[in-house]
């Protein structure tokens, strides 16, 4: 028994995304049986972490039909690209629409400069967003991150944990150019304190008399 065919099986039998943490945690926690004692109660997770990078190593040297692949959210076995146009015999569904050139503009400014309100996007289009946004969000791309500390608090957006799974990402660091164009100066949407009510200012000039 070695680790890495313990990780493998691990892998194979999971449903998600495994995480270095997770992996470690399911060998520590395996208890003896019929079959002998669990010899890595005391793995390490950089011993996980290399076994892995091994078995990694193992699959495209030997042209495995399945590679491991390191997500967002951890480590998963998955069929390689080249047999996927068999393998969706098995899946068949419709094609998910593509985005439009608006909505992948719009989501690569929300990805860079996270997180942004649609005034500051509208800004840099130069164009209505909200339609664009709709879709973005039902699509699970982006999401509410809160409101921005300026008047009227308006709604900022982020990008999503499925934003970073569908690019292949492990994070946003990931992103080409990623320090570049966090840089780059872009338009702003001009912020306008709200006029002050009538009995503010009549409070104000009884006030100062």
């Amino acid at each position: 028994m070695t680790l890495t065919k313990i990780i493998e099986a691990l892998l194979f039998s999971a449903q998600k995304p495994l995480s270095i943490r997770e992996i470690t945690a399911a060998i520590r926690g395996a208890e003896d049986d019929e079959f002998g004692s669990n010899e890595f109660i005391r793995v390490k997770e950089a011993e996980v972490a290399a076994a892995l990078e091994q078995l990694k190593i193992e699959y495209i040297e030997q042209g495995r039909a399945f590679q491991l692949t390191e997500k967002a959210e951890g480590w998963q076995l998955a069929t390689d690209p080249s047999f996927a146009k068999w393998v969706r015999q098995l899946f068949p569904a419709p094609k998910p629409a593509r985005l439009s050139a608006p909505a992948l503009e719009t989501l690569a400014i929300i990805a860079y400069r996270q997180p942004i309100t649609r005034a500051d996007v509208e800004a840099v289009r130069g164009v209505n967003i909200d339609g664009v946004l709709q879709t973005l969000m039902e699509r699970g791309l982006v999401k509410i991150a809160g409101r921005a500390e300026i008047p009227g608090r308006p709604l900022l957006y982020e990008t999503t944990q499925f934003f970073l799974n569908h690019f292949g990402l492990r994070n946003l660091d990931e992103l080409p150019n990623v320090e570049e164009l966090r840089k780059r100066n872009l338009p702003v949407a001009r912020v306008v304190a709200p006029p002050e009510s009538p009995e503010s200012t009549q409070a104000g000039t009884t006030g100062s008399g």
